[in-house]
């Protein structure tokens, strides 16, 4: 989910050195929001598509794998830009504007490359303490509940699997260097003020915070609302720009529209998943 390439309709990928141990600061209860209502997602969903296409709402689609099974190939979203827009005086008492929170799908900004568009799972929020242990992730000290992570992966892979404390077989992108040099504290990663740690559900085949680091507060664009249609097509004809590939794309479309839709994932709403632990 080369790096894997996330690029497309606007695409999105449904794509060191230690600090000395320090104990991590004394738990703090947290006061989270309450989560939107189904019947409140469908309204927002509809007066977004009712009232506007280009400041509210955007259309993505999933060009690679990172978020499976949660978000396949060939999905179509619309995801609400106001979500996570900061609150104005006024409009923050009308509209539902919120912070990212632990769980939440987000779609954002590739930090190494901003003009490419990723969609990932938020694991850690602000001052969260994160670590990988046998491929499950414990944030604060308490093993997350993580019914949506898939591995398809059959081969083992010590930094994937045990993050931040093995050492990387491959060269880590600078981002990913700096966070290990710098964000580590008794074996885990700190998510800094304004930052999030983010992963995709396809747990052995996502690019993500691991290796570029962490997520700032303003490449976050919104959160996906909905699967308006879902076609099952390739990374290669939805991620590449070129012409053969454009046509080979539409040429297909023509053949299978009806046979290659995935009907059943048609108008799907999707939520986070919430630890409240």
């Amino acid at each position: 989910m080369k790096p894997t390439s996330d690029r497309g309709k606007t695409a999105v990928t449904v794509d060191p050195t230690v600090s000395p141990a320090a104990a991590p600061p004394p738990a703090q209860p947290v006061v989270r929001d309450t989560p939107r209502g189904t019947i409140a997602e469908w309204t927002i969903t509809i007066l977004l598509l009712l009232f506007g296409t280009t400041f509210l709402v955007q259309a993505f689609v999933i060009p690679t794998g990172s978020m499976e099974d949660t978000l396949l190939i060939g999905d179509h979203l619309l995801v609400d830009k106001l979500a996570y827009s900061t609150a104005g005086s006024v409009s923050k008492y009308l509209l539902p504007y919120e912070n990212p929170r632990d769980g939440d799908i987000i779609v954002f900004r590739y930090p190494v490359d901003i003009t490419q568009t990723f969609v990932k799972r938020v694991v850690g929020s602000p001052g969260d303490h994160i670590k990988i242990i046998d491929q499950a992730v414990y944030r604060n000290g308490k093993k997350l509940t993580e019914p949506y992570v898939v591995h398809k992966n059959p081969y083992p892979d010590s930094f994937r699997d045990n993050f931040p404390n093995s050492e990387a077989n491959f060269t880590l992108l600078d981002r990913g260097r700096e966070m290990l040099a710098s964000n580590v504290s008794g074996g885990e990663v700190v998510v800094p003020p304004d930052s999030y740690f983010a992963m995709g559900d396809n747990r052995d085949n996502s690019l993500d915070s691991r290796y570029w680091g962490f997520v700032p507060r303003e490449n976050i664009i919104g959160k996906p609302l909905i699967i308006y249609w879902s076609y099952n097509a390739s990374t290669e004809s939805l991620a590449s720009s070129s012409v053969n590939n454009l046509a080979s794309h539409f040429l297909d479309l023509a053949e299978h529209f009806f046979t290659k839709t995935r009907w059943d994932r048609t108008f799907r709403l999707i939520h986070g998943y919430y630890n409240y632990n």
